[in-house]
């Protein structure tokens, strides 16, 4: 009985147990597998939110220097923009003045010469001769030298050029001749023209030099000086 109906019965409960042991076994293996695969998906979501945090920290860091990089651009920007503007209204201020200070001086030229041109009568031309020869006599030094090699240069053809604001009568002409042949020791050639707007002056030039004198020339060189200094002129 042993031999036929125990032995089976053990040897079906040793292949339980077997099978138990096997199925133990394998859910173990199943069980550290899982385990392992779980510390792997761990180990990796850890790396995977270092390196989110990493380059977060890294956006964000870009992202302020772009901040800080446009707004400093942007600052410069409008400092140069109103610098520019403030500039210009310099620029426009200054030229606005200028303009005026041109308009008015230039009013006050024309007012003084068309004055002076009304009052001028012989007495005061007589005496812008006598100036003009006194202006003569006193060249000396390079302007000398220079007017006298231009003189002589000239001839019956190409004489120089004796112009007035007025007409000039004989006796003073005479004059002005008498003193050029003096100061520069030899006959001169002179053709006389009338230029009113020497305003009561006399100009004598020759191959590109001229010695002259007149009202004129006094307003002409006050203009300019006032053109040079226009605080100056203001001030004044």
């Amino acid at each position: 009985m042993k031999r036929f109906l125990y032995q089976p019965v053990l040897d079906a409960i040793a292949a339980r147990e077997d099978k138990i042991a096997t199925e133990l076994a394998d859910a173990a293996a199943t069980k550290a597998k899982a385990h392992a695969q779980r510390s792997e998906f761990e180990e990796k979501n850890q790396a995977f939110d270092e390196q989110r945090a990493d380059l977060l920290s890294k956006a964000t860091e870009a992202a302020n220097t772009e901040r800080e990089r446009l707004l400093a651009e942007a600052r410069k920007t409008a400092e140069t923009a109103s610098a520019a503007r403030a500039k210009k209204l310099q620029a426009d201020t200054q030229a606005l003045h200028g303009e005026i200070v041109r308009q008015t001086q230039q009013q006050v030229f024309d007012i003084a010469r068309r004055v002076l041109g009304d009052l001028a009568d012989a007495s005061l031309e007589q005496r812008a001769c006598a100036v003009f020869i006194q202006r003569l006599q006193a060249v000396d030094g390079e302007t000398l030298a220079a007017l006298s090699a231009a003189l002589k240069a000239t001839s019956a053809e190409e004489p120089a050029l004796l112009r007035s604001a007025f007409d000039l009568p004989a006796e003073q002409l005479a004059a002005i001749q008498a003193a050029l042949e003096e100061t520069f020791g030899q006959a001169i050639a002179l053709k006389v023209e009338t230029a009113p707007e020497l305003v009561s002056g006399i100009e004598l030039s020759a191959q590109g030099q001229k010695l002259a004198w007149s009202i004129a020339d006094y307003l002409t060189t006050l203009s300019a000086t006032l053109n040079e200094h226009p605080a100056e002129a203001g001030a004044a």
